[in-house]
């Protein structure tokens, strides 16, 4: 069943994908994509190439000086996957995290563990949430 799309037209998503970020975010970006975490390695192969409800995902996206794990611009979707070294950073997280959301986008955090141990939990909450904000209903068709 094809749904239809709705976004929220408060929400500023400009720039995110095509924005003027720093050559050194870039190329960061583009080394995290090479060398995942073995969490991280999971999870895009279960949402890789529209595979979790139909949602669009890239990896090591750069948002506003940040690089999210992987975010989905039709959903506003922001998902982190938080190794050990995430329990000594709650201070920084919280404030990126606010920055997104001042953005509109909601972040989803999972651990490692979660995406090791329970997949298919993990990408039911994710599908779950990508489908709420986007307001689609069945199959999405992009």
């Amino acid at each position: 069943m094809e749904g239809s799309l709705i976004l929220d037209n408060d929400i500023d998503r400009r720039g995110i994908v095509t924005g003027g970020h720093s050559a050194e975010k870039q190329v960061l970006a583009v080394r995290m994509r090479q060398a995942p975490t073995s969490a991280e390695a999971v999870l895009w192969q279960n949402v890789r190439s529209n595979q979790c409800a139909g949602l669009h995902f890239r990896r090591q996206q750069v948002i506003d000086g940040f690089i999210a794990d992987f975010y989905c611009h039709t959903a506003g979707l922001v998902v982190e996957v938080d190794g050990p070294i995430h329990e000594t950073q709650r201070d920084s997280d919280a404030q990126r995290d606010a920055v997104m959301e001042s953005r509109g986008l909601l972040v989803l955090r999972f651990t490692n563990e979660d995406i090791q141990n329970r997949i298919t939990h993990v990408l039911g909450i994710i599908s779950d949430t990508g489908r709420t904000r986007t307001g689609l209903i069945g199959d999405i068709k992009e």
